[in-house]
C-alpha cells in the first residue's frame, strides 16, 4: 500500500492515489481517521467558545468599536462610524459584517458585541481546522494535530482572547492558510500564489501579521521546486504586492494617501502606528503597559506561555518546524525592543503555533524515546533517547499543573458573568435617561444604545471627543456639552490621556453604580458648572430632604418604623416622593415600607416607596390623587396589588430638590 497526500488537505492517507476516488463519499471515506479526530476537536472548540460567551469576559472598549465598525458597514453604509483614519486597515471588521450580515447575528442578540462574539466562535473554528492541517502537512500525526487543537481550544489565555472581538481573531485563520499552502507538494505555483493571498488578507485583516512575511517565505524557499522556484516565488511576491497595493489605492481614490488640511491620510495613520504612537513601555517596568498587558496573560495561563516559549527553542532544533519555531521566538523577541508598543490582543498571532509546537515537540520527543526518529544528526541513539526523555517529563509536568489551573479558570469563562455590571448599566440608562441627552461612553455599549432610540451624534464613544474633528465641531465647548458619562474600566485608564474625557469624569457625580473593582460600570451626571459648584447644590440639596423628612416623619398619619422614619430624617428619601406622600397623608393613614435602594442606587435617595392602605379602596384613592399631581410630582409608575402600591419615581438630577407641589 502506497501513501500519498491529497492536494486539498494535505493530510496522509494510506492505500489511496489520485483518482482512485471520486465524489463526496469517497473523499469522506479516505479521510475517515483524521476526521474522526478533527471533528471533535472543532465540536468542542465551538462549545467551549460559545457558552456563556456573553457572560465573561466582561466587554471592552476594543471589541465594541471593531463590533461598531462592522455594525456601521451593514447598516450605515460606511466603513466606520466614526471618521476613519487609516489606523488599522478594514478587511477585519469587513469580515466580521460579511459573518454578521449573512448570518443576521446582529438580531439574535439584545447586545451587540454579543454578535460579534459569535463571529469570532467562527473564525476560531475555521482556525482549529487549519491547525490540524497545518499539522499533518508538517508531518505529525493525527493525535498530535488533535492535541495541538485542544491546547488552541482550552487554554484559558487561548479562550480569553479567542472570545474578544479582535481582529487579530479574524486574520489568524488566514496566516495559518497561507502556511498551510505554501507546504502544497503538489500545484505549488497556486499553493504560493494562494499562500501570498492568504497572507495578504491577513495583514490587511491586522498589519501586525505582516511579522510573519520572512518566515513564510523561509517556508516558500525550501519547500519550492529548484526548477520554478525563481518563477514561483515571483508570481507569489506579485500577488502579495497587488493586494497590498489595494489598500492604497483605497486612500488614492478617497484623496487620503498623503496628509492635507482638514483631512486624514494612510501617511499619517501609518506614521501614527510605526512611530508617533506612545511606547508601551518596558515588560520589567510594573508600571507600565506592557507589563500590565504581559500580566494580564500570565495570569491566566503561565504553563502555557512558559512550555510554549520553551517549545520554540526546542523546534528551533526540529528541521520541519524550524521556520515556525524562529517565527515564534522572534515575536516573543519583539516583545522586549525597547520604545515598542505592545497591544494586548498581540499575544493572539502567537498562540495557535505555540500550541502546534507543543504537540509537536512532544510527539517528537516519545519517538525519539520508542527509537523510531529517523533524522539526519550527529547525536547518537542514547542521547536522542535522553533528550526525548527530559522533554517528555518536563510536558507531563507542565500538563499535571496545568489541568487545575485550567479546570478552575475554565469553569469562571463557562459559569461567571463579568458582563453584568455592563449589562446593568446599559438598562438603566435606556429605562432613566432622557433620549435627548448627550452620552460619553465606551464603544462597548455603542450600538447598543443608538438601536435603543439615542441619536447617533449624541452617542459619543469617548476616545473621539477631542480626536476626531467632527465630534469636536458638535461638541464646541468640550465635555460640557454632555450630560452623561458612562465610566468602565477601559475608561477610567484609557481615558487618562484625555483632558476632556479626564475633566467630565471629575466634574460628574455617580447616579448609578453596577459592580465593583475592574468591572465596575457608573452612570455620571455631568455637572457643567464645576465640581465645586454642583457639590455646593447637592449639599443644598441634602439639607432640604432632611428638613422635609424630618417634618413627614413626625406627622401622625404616617405608620413606619423608626428604621424608616430615621431614614426620612437622614434625607435618603426623594423629595418628590415626600411631597407626594405629604398629599397623600393629608387624606389617610398610609403605612410605609423600610425603603431600599433599587439595583445600582446605593447610595441615591430612594425613588421608589411601597405603601399599605387600609383597604382595597382606600388604595384606589392613593393611586388616584398621586396620577392628579403635576407632571413634576407625578411618579413614573404605580403599582398596585390590593391595598398595597409600589410607587417609583424617575432619577432626579442630584443638584436640585423639588420642594413643592403648588
Amino acid at each position: 500500500m502506497s501513501a500519498s497526500i491529497t492536494n486539498t488537505t494535505g493530510i496522509p492517507i494510506r492505500g489511496a492515489v489520485a483518482g482512485d476516488h471520486a465524489g463526496i463519499s469517497a473523499w469522506f471515506r479516505r479521510h475517515a481517521a483524521s476526521l474522526t479526530w478533527l471533528l471533535p476537536v472543532v465540536a468542542i472548540t465551538v462549545i467551549v467558545q460559545a457558552w456563556n460567551m456573553s457572560g465573561t469576559p466582561q466587554r471592552i472598549d476594543d471589541e465594541g468599536t471593531y463590533t461598531a465598525q462592522a455594525w456601521a458597514i451593514m447598516h450605515l453604509g460606511e466603513i466606520t462610524h466614526y471618521t476613519y483614519w487609516y489606523d488599522h486597515p478594514p478587511l477585519g471588521w469587513i469580515q466580521i459584517a460579511g459573518y454578521t450580515g449573512l448570518t443576521g447575528a446582529f438580531a439574535r442578540y439584545p447586545f451587540a458585541v454579543e454578535a460579534g462574539r459569535e463571529a469570532m466562535v467562527f473564525f476560531s473554528a475555521v482556525s482549529s481546522i487549519l491547525l490540524f492541517v497545518l499539522a499533518r502537512r508538517l508531518g505529525a500525526g493525527r493525535i498530535t494535530a488533535a492535541a495541538a487543537g485542544l491546547v488552541f481550544a482550552l487554554s484559558p489565555l487561548a479562550l480569553q482572547y479567542h472570545r474578544t472581538v479582535y481582529i487579530d481573531n479574524v486574520a489568524t485563520p488566514w496566516l495559518l492558510a497561507a502556511f498551510v499552502l505554501v507546504l502544497s507538494r503538489r500545484q505549488q505555483l497556486a499553493g504560493f500564489a494562494g499562500a501570498a493571498a492568504c497572507l495578504g488578507i491577513a495583514v490587511l485583516s491586522k498589519e501586525t501579521y505582516l511579522l510573519a512575511l520572512p518566515f513564510l517565505v523561509w517556508m516558500a524557499v525550501r519547500r519550492a521546486d529548484r526548477s520554478t522556484r525563481r518563477y514561483t516565488l515571483s508570481v507569489a511576491g506579485a500577488v502579495l504586492v497587488i493586494i497590498g497595493g489595494g489598500y492604497l489605492l483605497l486612500a488614492a481614490v478617497k484623496g487620503e494617501l498623503l496628509p492635507g488640511s482638514g483631512r486624514v491620510s494612510l501617511f499619517e495613520g501609518i506614521t501614527y502606528q510605526l512611530g508617533s504612537r506612545s511606547a508601551s513601555g518596558s515588560l520589567f517596568d510594573p508600571g507600565s503597559l506592557a507589563n500590565a498587558a504581559a500580566s494580564q496573560w500570565w495570569a491566566l495561563d503561565p504553563v502555557f506561555i512558559v512550555l510554549g516559549s520553551a517549545s520554540a527553542v526546542v523546534g528551533l532544533f526540529l528541521r520541519r518546524v524550524r521556520p515556525i519555531a524562529a517565527m515564534l521566538v522572534f515575536l516573543l523577541a519583539m516583545m522586549f525592543r525597547p520604545n515598542g508598543y505592545l497591544p494586548v490582543p498581540y499575544v493572539i498571532m502567537l498562540i495557535p503555533f505555540a500550541a502546534l509546537l507543543v504537540a509537536y515537540t512532544a510527539e517528537r520527543a516519545v519517538l525519539s524515546i520508542a527509537g523510531r526518529v529517523r533524522t539526519r544528526t550527529r547525536l547518537g541513539t542514547g542521547t536522542r533517547r535522553g533528550l526525548g526523555i527530559t522533554w517528555a517529563v518536563t510536558t507531563a509536568v507542565a500538563l499535571v499543573v496545568s489541568v487545575p489551573l485550567w479546570g478552575t479558570q475554565l469553569r469562571g469563562f463557562v459559569l461567571g458573568n463579568l458582563d453584568l455590571p455592563m449589562q446593568q448599566a446599559e438598562q438603566w440608562v435606556g429605562d432613566n435617561v432622557s433620549k435627548s441627552s448627550r452620552l460619553l461612553v465606551d464603544d462597548a455599549m455603542w450600538v447598543d444604545l443608538v438601536e435603543d432610540g439615542f441619536a447617533r451624534n449624541n452617542v459619543v464613544w469617548y476616545y473621539k471627543l477631542d480626536t476626531d474633528g467632527a465630534v469636536e465641531r458638535q461638541s464646541p465647548n468640550g465635555w460640557k456639552d454632555s450630560d452623561y458619562v458612562i465610566t468602565t474600566d477601559s475608561m477610567r485608564t484609557g481615558g487618562n490621556s484625555s483632558s476632556d474625557v479626564r475633566q467630565a469624569i471629575e466634574n460628574s457625580t455617580a447616579v448609578a453604580t453596577f459592580g465593583s473593582g475592574d468591572q465596575q460600570v457608573e452612570v455620571r451626571r455631568i455637572h457643567a458648572e464645576g465640581r465645586t459648584a454642583a457639590q455646593t447644590a447637592i449639599t443644598r440639596a441634602s439639607d432640604l430632604r432632611k428638613t422635609m423628612g424630618t417634618e413627614l416623619a413626625s406627622n401622625p398619619a404616617l405608620r413606619a418604623d423608626d428604621g424608616t422614619k430615621s431614614q426620612f430624617r437622614a434625607g435618603q428619601v426623594d423629595s418628590r416622593a415626600m411631597i407626594a406622600l405629604g398629599q397623600v397623608l393629608a387624606d389617610q393613614d398610609v403605612r410605609v415600607d423600610r425603603f431600599t435602594p433599587l439595583t445600582g442606587e446605593t447610595g441615591q435617595p430612594f425613588r421608589t416607596a411601597v405603601l399599605h392602605t387600609s383597604d382595597v379602596a382606600s388604595a384606589e384613592r392613593v393611586a388616584a390623587t398621586l396620577d392628579a399631581m403635576s407632571e413634576s410630582f407625578r411618579p413614573a409608575s404605580v403599582e398596585r396589588e390590593g391595598e398595597r402600591l409600589t410607587v417609583t419615581y424617575t432619577p432626579a438630577d442630584p443638584t436640585t430638590t423639588a420642594t413643592s407641589a403648588s
